[in-house]
């Protein structure tokens, strides 16, 4: 962990220490509960029992750490030689506000991350779900069924991403990884989410780019990223819950909307896969070099003018759920290809009040990023379990194994026969 790093954390622990007794169970209306109780939340409901009594102030933390024990090899023999330790612990600052009644603001601080080794903000975003702060009763009816975000945060494309890991965050992941194509981006955005009877309808705009800058050249374009989400929702008693929703992203230009499977800043959850001996030496050392990424185990096509559609199915029963992905996403520019994703959980929750849980996952991700090429193949199995000691703290342990395969790898120094495989114990708190 680099200096800056530690300084962080140890600032992050001992904040905590001081300002959890105080603020640790301030109630927030339309709130994701944090661990446990936030499992299997997706949107957040319109019905609330928390009555506004003035300005709150909830401050929060994630904390996630990780034993890994992980061998790689491919077909050129040049993998890096990964050993079995522990990876950098990760850190998230959380301050949730509420403004006013059916107002609450939440802002991220990722103090300790993989792929940045200075604290920085994730994102944050506005909630409304009344526009009494307007006037009393305005748009009462509409704001009903309806909550309105804004910021430069998260959007609301799939339902995956109410299931990933962020950063320190990663008590609402079963596993320890998060898909091979994380459609996650941070971008300035509105949106607006319906519900009703179960219904689900989401709409909104992004303005396409995860790093903001307003210098043009003569390649920029600037064009809006639009969104939406058509769903069903419905505990039909109180054994069985059915969930299904269609989502889409689409962006026309050639310099925004690239960073959909690319915008997450926290890095890989997999510590140093891929990482391989170029066969080239440093001209002054003499050593080797490695070409190292944060993102490895991943894969981000960077499609311009891309579109997106995701179908999210959720089943749960009793302690049984099931969750599952297909997408496919293509690239509109000058012979861009188009990659598909599948990818089915299956998890078996027991105990009094399910603390723990059993479980696998399948994620394949086939197709090309130029037209015509052959296809790449990417596999990845997860077998593994968790204890939720209380509600607010989770210890996992996983197998994983991720294969490259497909005609697309051919020839390619890094990937071909590439494959990584072995355990990660991970400790995760939430509150």
């Amino acid at each position: 962990m680099k200096t800056s790093q530690n300084l962080n954390f140890i600032v992050f622990i001992l904040t905590m220490l001081w300002m959890t007794p105080v603020f640790a169970q301030t109630p927030i209306q339309y709130y994701r509960p944090d661990g446990q109780p936030g499992l299997n939340v997706f949107e957040t409901s319109k019905t609330d029992t928390v009555v506004y009594d003035g300005l709150k102030v909830k401050v929060g933390g994630d904390f996630a750490m990780q034993f890994q024990s992980i061998n790689q090899s491919n077909d050129a023999d040049n993998m890096t030689e990964l050993g079995s330790n522990l990876n950098l612990p990760t850190a998230n600052l959380n301050l949730d506000v509420q403004l006013e009644d059916g107002l609450r603001m939440h802002l991220r601080t990722y103090l300790s991350a993989r792929h940045h080794e200075e604290a920085w903000v994730k994102g944050g975003y506005l909630q409304m779900d009344n526009l009494n702060f307007v006037s009393d009763g305005f748009l009462s009816g509409f704001m009903e069924v309806a909550t309105i975000r804004v910021g430069m945060d998260e959007f609301n494309y799939g339902d995956a991403h109410f299931r990933r890991t962020d950063n320190g965050r990663a008590t609402y992941n079963p596993f320890v990884g998060n898909y091979i194509m994380d459609a996650f981006s941070t971008e300035a955005f509105f949106e607006v989410n319906l519900q009703k009877n179960g219904l689900i309808g989401v709409l909104g705009v992004t303005n396409g780019k995860l790093n903001q800058n307003v210098t043009v050249n003569d390649n920029t374009d600037n064009k809006l990223s639009f969104f939406g989400k058509l769903g069903y929702d419905n505990q039909i008693n109180d054994d069985l819950r059915f969930r299904l929703t269609g989502s889409w992203y689409i962006n026309k230009g050639a310099t925004t909307g690239t960073y959909l499977y690319g915008g997450d800043r926290a890095g890989s959850r997999y510590y140093k896969v891929t990482d391989y001996f170029t066969g080239e030496t440093d001209p002054n050392s003499g050593a080797p070099i490695v070409s190292s990424s944060d993102f490895g185990g991943r894969f981000n096509a960077r499609y311009s003018e891309i579109t997106a559609i995701q179908f999210n199915p959720f089943v749960k029963y009793k302690g049984l759920e099931f969750f599952g992905i297909y997408e496919i996403a293509s690239g509109g520019g000058d012979g861009e290809g188009s990659m598909t994703q599948v990818a089915g959980e299956a998890i078996y929750r027991l105990g009094q009040n399910e603390q723990f849980y059993l479980g696998g996952r399948y994620n394949m991700v086939k197709g090309n990023t130029v037209d015509g090429a052959p296809d790449l193949e990417i596999k990845r199995f997860n077998f593994g379990g968790g204890w939720f000691l209380t509600k607010n703290v989770v210890t996992k342990l996983e197998y994983v194994n991720q294969t490259y395969g497909g005609e697309g790898y051919e020839g390619n120094a890094q990937f071909q026969g590439a494959e990584f495989k072995g355990f990660v114990i991970e400790a995760a708190i939430s509150f």
